[in-house]
This record gives C-alpha cells, structure tokens and sequence, in this order.
C-alpha cells in the first residue's frame, strides 16, 4: 500500500516524480503530494483524490525547479483522506520533510510526549509524529539527520519505509524500511527511491533493495552507505541488475491493465512452466523442489498460507497435493494464522503464497513458522522480493508484472507453479503411476492454447454483462476444484463493480444461500463434464425451479446444462485437477465487463491496494 518516490541527482526531480507516482497508483491510494527542493526553498503540494489532481494543482501552485524531491501515494490509515493527512509532512521546523508508509503503532504515546516539549502537529498522522520525533532527536543529541533517523526508529514501535531529507544538507535523502519495500535505483550521480523499481526502470537497470530494519544515507557524490538500525553495523551494498523492462508496465493498446492481464495468462502460464516442464521426457525440473526433495517427502504435512487471492489458488492446490501426493494440506489465511498460536512441527512444510512478495500478514506467518522449525518455501511473482528472500528455498511464478489491483494471472501461475510441485512430489513419492504423469504433463503443457480459446468467449461475456450489472447480488457455486474458483469469481465481482457476490461449495446452497434465490438473483454455477457434473447439474435443477437466473460455465459440446441455464459460457475440456485455469476466465471477463458497465476505476478500485503490507 502507498508509494513512495523519490529522486536526487543531476536532473529536473519533478518530471520523474510526477511520472513514478503514476506508475505505482496500481498499489492503491487516496490522496498524493509532492515536495521540491531548488536550493534555497521546499515547494510542497498535496492533495486528496488522484496524481492527476496532484498534477493539475501543483503545476498552477509552486514552481517545478529543483533535483532534490520525493512524492507519495497515500492509502489512509491514521486520519481520513484529505489535503492535511495527505504527505509529504512538515517538521515543526519546517526543515525536515518526509514520506512514510507503514504504520507507527505506538505514535500516541510519542506524539503526548512531543506535544509536552512545545510540538504542535497539523494533521491526524503517525508520520507527522514520526518526522518531529526525528527533528526532536536532532536538536536534543546533537546529530546529523543519519543518526537522528536511526535513533528515532529504535523508538518506534510498528512498519515502515520512509525517506527524508534536511533542507540544510540538500545532497541527502535518508532511508529506512521495517516490513514495507524499498529499492534504490542507482545512476551516474544520482539516485532514485521507490516502493519498487518500476519508476526508475527507464533510467537505470542497478537497485538495491533494502532489509528490514536497514537505513541507507544517500548522498550525491558520495554513493550510498548502509546501515543496521538497532546496532549501527554496516552493510555491504547488494546490486542487483533488474529483470523488468518499460514494456511490460505499460497496457500496450489495451484499455485497461485488468483487460492487458487477463489476456497475458496463455503467454503467463506458458512462462511459468517454460524449462521446468518438459514433456517429451516426463520430466519436471525445479531446483527449489530437487534441492529440498527429503524435506517435502518427510513432511507430516503440508500448511499454505496466504491472502485474498492467493489463498484461493492454495484452496485448489489443496485438491491438488492431497489426490496427487496423499499428503494432509492446510490452507489458512495468514492473517489468522499468525494470531491463534498454531500447531507447527519441525516436520511440517509451510507454503507462502503471495504475489508482491511483500504481503505483511504473510510475512509475519513465514517468520512465525521458521521460529517453530518448519521448513518454508515461498511462491511469489516479484524477484527479490520481501517473501523471496526470507523463504528457506521457493518457486516464482513468472507472471510478469501484475499492475491491475485485482489479480488475474497472478491466480493462475500460482497454480500452475503449484500443480508443477504436485505433480514432481507425486512422482518422487510414487503415488502416481508413470502413465497418469505423463498425461498430467501433456495436459498442462496444452493448457496455454486452451486458455486462449476460453479468451474467445469475451464478446459473448459481454453481452451477459449487460443484461446482469445492475443485479445487486451474485452467487456463485462451484465443487470439488472449482469451488475455489466459485470463491475467487465472487471476490472479483466485489473488489472492481462494488456488487456484493457470494462464492459456496454448490452442495452447500441448500443448507441457506438456497433463502436468496429469486428472479432477481443471478447464479453462476460451474459445471464442467469432469468431476460431480451430475451433481452439479442437480443443484442447478434446484435454482431453476425457484427461478433464479443461470449462468452456467460448461465443458465443450454441453448439452445437459445449456438445456436449463438462462445462459452458458463454454471452456475446452481438459483433466479435472487444471479445469479452474480455464473456468477462472469468463468469471475474470465478466467482472471486468459489469465493472466498466458501471463506471467503476477498473485498475484502481476503491480503498483496495496491490501490495498489502500493513495488518
């Protein structure tokens, strides 16, 4: 959540600030600013609502002059969205400026203390807080900015990355992050700050990113040094050469990046098995797998933890492991996880799924889990990320980058990766025969084509779109695999049209959603050949005879189920275990259609973020 950028160097900063914060409104946000330094002033704009409203005020409100800045995207914690709470902020002095994302969880009782010495505060925020107590540390010890921030943030208590700078040392910015991402882009005198590399990308292919509780100081001239907040020991730099190029954050002609993304998964899937699934020899190959064979072959069993999404793609991948390796699989959200003193053995494996790599409550459950003794192995999408680096070994999914709030291909890579995992354990463990493993990799290997002729369903999702986005309700039914994504179909209906919809085991209907149906109420079922299609087929007998309207998403050829549903969207037939990658599409297509039906920011819903790194 938020986003950060900053630049100090040899350029105008404004242009490349202005331009960051666009690239990272995809982390979710509700107000911007922006604060300059020419030399001689800081020019500071804020304001409630979006970095266009940011642009169009700042430009008619203080002068662009300066190579000194940093801008930020807020998603409001402490205080409402408006103009005030908005940052950067003020030190009382009004030499200090900075930008803050996290959350400072013992910020009252720093701020009573404040208030005590003669500190007056303008805004509700923790960061107000924490850039006076950084000014108050100055003036008391008698420090420069470095050691005032690194004092300062061995009193706080909570998350955080922030950069500040000192209008008396206008070649410096500082540094500092504790569970919320911070890269610094390295140039020919001169540096860039961000919440990831995306806003640098086109100037340098050299970052840093930084550790928790690590602070750099970041002078021009004089590079960058790196420190340990709580013990003041340096850190050698690690340079990392960035993978990402300027054409994959951009929507390459499509309308949307939700729209761009939806149709990347053929190329998506494709990328994440390419060079680890090779059919021709039955043979999956994954290092963090072979490397780390024993640990998952010994293990009791196996616990994923995840959010939003990605604990959806660990719902399927539940089916998955247990029918395939006949081991006992867990899946929990790691926001619980972390809190009801689990149950956790050396013996057991722990599978951290997240798409950022960053997500905080899953963070907090990989440490929780390795301080138990449990062997833990990440899946996430974004090299050196956060999770990628805490994780004993791990999977990426090499999705791309995903900019749309709403995850789309991230869903299915992470089960494409996790089905590879399936399917070589399987192997090793021998619980599937030689045969099945073969037609398994066949399958998975034809998925990409079959995605893409699911794609061709979209004109027609359109028009059921139409008829159906002014419903107020949606439920949607699946079972056994889908059912997963009868949950993930109804969490996209509500993160981008704002349509309240409801995801159930379709066995499940009568024992209450069965209450809701009417003819006002549209329920997508999934029913696809392969499964309890019977089954399916009689619960969705039991919606027409209290004439709820049926959307049906049917195997190929179906005839059975096109007999009763107001409308049916077909996916080509493929083994049971990988339907939900086909099967997630028309229920992505039609979110995104009922959503643009209804005006909504498709990219950007409301008080939604990409990256959740606050609890």
């Amino acid at each position: 959540m938020c986003g950060i950028v900053g630049y100090i160097g040899h350029r105008e900063a404004y242009p490349i600030i202005i331009k960051g914060l666009k690239r990272l409104e995809y982390r979710g946000y509700d107000s911007a600013g922006i604060a300059l330094y020419d030399g001689t002033n800081i020019k500071l704009s804020k304001t409630k609502g979006k970095v266009a409203d940011l642009e169009e005020r700042l430009e008619k409100e203080i002068s662009t002059a300066g190579t000194l800045g940093i801008g930020h995207t807020r998603w409001a914690t402490h205080g409402v969205p408006n103009d005030v709470n908005s940052h950067p902020h003020y030190s009382n002095s009004g030499d200090l400026v900075i930008i803050h994302n996290g959350i400072i969880e013992n910020y009252e009782s720093l701020k009573k203390e404040l208030i005590k010495r003669g500190y007056i505060f303008k805004s509700d925020t923790d960061t107000e807080v924490l850039v006076n107590l950084i000014e108050d540390v100055k003036k008391k010890e008698k420090v420069k900015l470095g050691k005032a921030v690194q004092i300062a943030l061995n009193q706080v208590i909570g998350a955080y990355a922030i950069a500040v700078f000192d209008k008396n040392k206008p070649n410096e910015i500082v540094v500092a992050r504790l569970g919320s991402p911070l890269a610094i882009g390295i140039g020919e005198d001169e540096f860039f700050i961000a919440s990831d590399a995306s806003p640098f990308i086109e100037y340098t292919k050299n970052a840093i990113y930084l550790e928790d509780e690590e602070m750099a100081i970041v002078r021009r001239h004089k590079g960058i040094k790196i420190r340990k907040i709580k013990d003041d020991t340096l850190v050698a730099p690690y340079i990392q050469e960035l993978q990402l190029n300027l054409e994959q954050i951009e929507k390459g002609g499509y309308e949307h990046f939700m729209l761009k993304e939806i149709y990347e998964q053929p190329s998506a899937i494709l990328d994440t098995f390419r060079g680890r699934l090779l059919s021709n020899e039955a043979i999956i190959k994954m290092a963090g797998i072979e490397d780390n064979m024993k640990k998952f072959l010994n293990a009791n069993r196996i616990i994923i933890v995840a959010c939003g999404t990605s604990w959806h793609a660990g719902l399927v991948s539940e089916y998955i492991f247990e029918n395939l390796v006949r081991i006992p699989v867990e899946v929990e959200y790691a926001s619980e996880f972390r809190y009801r003193n689990p149950v956790i053995n050396e013996n057991d494996v722990v599978i951290a799924i997240s798409q950022s790599g960053e997500t905080a409550d899953t963070l907090a459950a990989i440490k929780l889990a390795k301080s138990k003794g449990a062997f833990v192995f990440g899946v996430c999408n974004v090299v050196g990320s956060s999770i990628a680096r805490e994780t004993h070994a791990g999977a990426y999914t090499h999705a791309g980058p995903e900019i749309g709030v709403a995850s789309t291909k991230a869903f299915t890579t992470q089960i494409t990766v996790l089905t590879l995992i399936a399917l070589r354990l399987a192997r090793a463990k021998g619980t599937l025969s030689s045969s099945d493993f073969r037609h398994h990799l066949i399958e998975l290997e034809l998925i990409p084509e079959k995605v893409k002729k699911a794609l061709e369903s979209d004109a027609y999702v359109k028009t059921v779109a139409a008829i159906y986005k002014d419903a107020k309700n949606f439920l949607y039914l699946g079972r056994g695999y889908n059912f997963p994504v009868a949950l993930e179909g109804a969490l996209k209906l509500k993160e981008i049209s704002y349509i309240h919809a409801e995801g159930y085991p379709a066995a499940e209907m009568k024992h209450g959603p069965i209450a809701l149906i009417d003819e006002n109420m549209p329920i997508v079922v999934i029913a696809t050949k392969k499964g309890h299609y019977e089954k399916v087929v009689s619960n969705i007998q039991e919606i027409k005879s209290r004439s709820g309207k049926i959307i049906g998403i049917v195997t190929e050829g179906d005839e059975q189920v096109k007999a009763l549903a107001d409308h049916v969207i077909e996916v080509p037939e493929t083994i049971e275990s990988l339907t939900p990658l086909l099967t997630t599409i028309p229920l992505q297509l039609l979110s995104y259609h009922i959503a643009l039906m209804l005006g909504r920011n498709v990219d950007q819903p409301r008080n939604l973020a990409k990256a959740v790194t606050v609890e």
